[in-house]
């Protein structure tokens, strides 16, 4: 009981940024933080979708929020919207990472341009975030919590810039958290596995226009809310290292010491394709 009501007081009133918060993991993790009683700060690229969204939570859960129109690849304008969130609710307590896109296309198929825009977004927009809140975050001792993926730490075929992006995270905030160890901040990497959002839907091809493809068949697809309710749980015990796979442990243990096993069994199928017979 007493533990129960501990963990419902955590991040009331606390101040929380995600990034890609109008669908998907990012969605479903500002409801589950509204409902703990946190001030919300959300960035997305859809002005409307930020308008319904902040209405939603002022009239069905009386939450504090407001909605900033942020492209997380552009510095300057993560820069004011963190700003903006500074000035209304006076620091940052949580930082959560969370936009980010994909493709679909081999390697030799892919333009620059997709590189250049994958790497923006999934890394270049997290570290831009992360920069501009870390001092607010140092002063408060709070949280970052950085959206990675399965393929962090395992390959996924025709993801090339996608995998890239996500083990760059990895680089980028397993460094950071050895810097400011001792500051009291806790940086936390997620790692899903598929997860039914617009992220699959929505997915760029070779030449940079969305595909017109449905999601490739890739077995079981996790729902957002639980995903968000297993990265609340670790933040509330400010967990390192979250893998949330449907794959699970496996995956990570083959492409770690049995790379060749890996690639014959499973990368075949966790990349939507049918192994070979």
């Amino acid at each position: 009981m007493y533990r129960k009501v501990f963990a419902s007081k955590v991040f009331q009133r606390k101040v929380v940024v995600v990034t890609g918060g109008c669908s998907g993991i990012g969605r479903a993790l500002v409801l589950r933080m509204a409902r703990a009683g946190a001030r919300l700060a959300i960035l997305d690229l859809d002005p409307a979708a930020l308008d319904s969204l902040v209405r939603h939570l002022a009239d069905h859960l009386n939450a504090e929020a407001i909605g900033l129109p942020c492209d997380v690849a552009e510095a300057e304008q993560v820069s004011r919207a963190i700003e903006q969130v500074l000035e209304r609710f006076g620091g940052i307590d949580v930082l959560i990472n969370n936009a980010g896109i994909t493709h679909r296309s081999t390697f030799a198929e892919t333009d620059l341009r997709v590189f250049q825009r994958v790497m923006a977004v999934n890394f270049f927009g997290a570290l831009h975030c992360t920069k501009a809140a870390l001092p607010s975050l140092l002063e408060r001792q709070g949280q970052i919590i950085v959206l990675s993926s399965l393929s962090g730490f395992t390959p996924l075929l025709y993801r090339s810039a996608y995998n890239a992006s996500k083990h760059a995270l990895h680089g980028l905030f397993d460094t950071l958290r050895h810097e400011i160890k001792g500051s009291g901040v806790n940086v936390m990497l997620v790692c899903p596995g598929f997860t039914a959002t617009d992220l699959r839907k929505n997915a760029l091809v070779g030449d940079g226009s969305v595909t017109r493809h449905p999601p490739l068949a890739i077995g079981k697809v996790a729902a957002p809310q639980d995903v968000a309710e297993a990265i609340y749980q670790g933040a509330l015990r400010r967990r390192r290292l979250l893998v949330l796979s449907n794959v699970d442990w496996r995956a990570r243990l083959l492409a770690r010491y049995f790379p060749r096993l890996f690639e014959r069994i499973l990368l075949p199928r966790i990349s939507g394709l049918r192994p070979s017979r």
